[in-house]
């Protein structure tokens, strides 16, 4: 590995062994990768990465976010520098234990909040669900969802997400994928603008991908999309019961998981659930907006943590490429008149 992003953010972390269940293997712990900034004593922050990258997603963010909090990140099974057997059941119900695991007995975290990315935002929604059991023993005080395609039926899936999703398809797909093409193609495609492997953190991309050869477990890691079929509806009627505060930040450049799904989503789902709810675009990103806008992003997190957002709509500053707060949730809303009169 070359002196880079990769190698800094290795060496800033460390690993811990996960007995996982359900593994096809004898041997069935897994070793994840993990790691943490800012003071031990600050509020917990979770940062949960998306498919198919890892805890290298959050490498611009974590600076602004730790000054204020325990900022925490891992790599899911599968990805990054953690283990990533073939045959594994990788799993969003699977990850989302591991997250209660990794917050609970590693780093013995009781309380806290959770951003979360793309894949990630379906492992959040499971582990919202379990916080919100009685029994629960981790108090989750804040979530925060980005650019993710958590309601299929309005995403715009790739035909490359579609030949690696088919195990019909996968196999030649693998053949020809490379660590470096795979993150070539990310950086020209969701990213705004668009990036070459000459960008640090495209290079990143590519040194994490060939890392116990990512690329081999693409068709198994990708699996989560059946999974998420099958159980989007409940992850968000669940999530519109909660009253766990619920932040939805989305990109503006996305193609992928584009705009309507994060409107679908504040209007079916967040709009009138319980607590405090907000819903901020950045103007200037992509998929990957905690790397195209990372300070705004930052700025969307801590504004919603602290409470201190805007009362009413608008950029929350006069910069060009502000975040833009689009709405807060309301438990109903007001007649015309009401309006009118003010």
């Amino acid at each position: 590995m070359t002196d880079g992003r990769a190698r800094e953010w290795l060496e800033a972390g460390g690993f811990f062994d996960w007995p996982a269940p359900e593994s096809a293997r004898d041997a069935s712990k897994l070793r994840v990768f993990h790691a943490e900034f800012g003071d031990p004593e600050a509020p917990t922050l979770l940062l949960l990465h998306g498919f198919p990258t890892s805890s290298l997603d959050w490498y611009d963010v974590v600076g602004p976010l730790s000054r204020e909090n325990r900022v925490c990140v891992l790599d899911l099974p599968g990805f990054g520098f953690s283990d990533k057997p073939k045959g594994e059941p990788y799993t969003v119900e699977r990850d989302s234990e591991l997250v209660g695991h990794y917050l609970e007995e590693v780093l013995g975290a009781r309380a806290g909040a959770v951003v979360a990315h793309d894949r990630g935002d379906s492992i959040a929604l499971l582990f919202t669900a379990r916080c919100a059991a009685a029994d629960s023993r981790f108090e989750l005080r804040h979530l925060v969802l980005s650019n993710g395609n958590m309601f299929l039926p309005l995403s715009n899936l790739t035909s490359f997400q579609r030949l690696l999703l088919d195990p019909e398809s996968a196999d030649q797909v693998l053949d020809v994928v490379t660590p470096e093409a795979l993150a070539a193609g990310m950086g020209e495609n969701t990213f705004t603008p668009p990036r070459s492997l000459d960008d640090p953190a495209i290079a990143a991309l590519a040194e994490s991908f060939a890392v116990n050869d990512g690329v081999a477990v693409l068709h198994d890691t990708i699996q989560y999309l059946r999974e998420r079929s099958e159980n989007e509806r409940s992850w968000l009627e669940a999530l519109a019961r909660s009253t766990i505060p619920t932040t939805l930040v989305w990109g503006l450049y996305d193609v992928v998981a584009p705009l309507r799904v994060a409107a679908h989503i504040w209007d079916a789902y967040l709009a009138g659930k319980p607590g405090e709810n907000e819903f901020w675009l950045l103007p200037r990103a992509n998929h990957y907006l905690q790397h195209d806008q990372p300070q705004e992003f930052a700025e969307v997190v801590l504004a919603a943590l602290s409470q201190h957002s805007p009362s009413a709509p608008g950029p929350l500053s006069p910069a060009l490429g502000a975040p833009i707060f689009v709405d807060h949730s309301r438990s109903e809303l007001p007649t015309a008149a009401q309006v009118l009169a003010g």
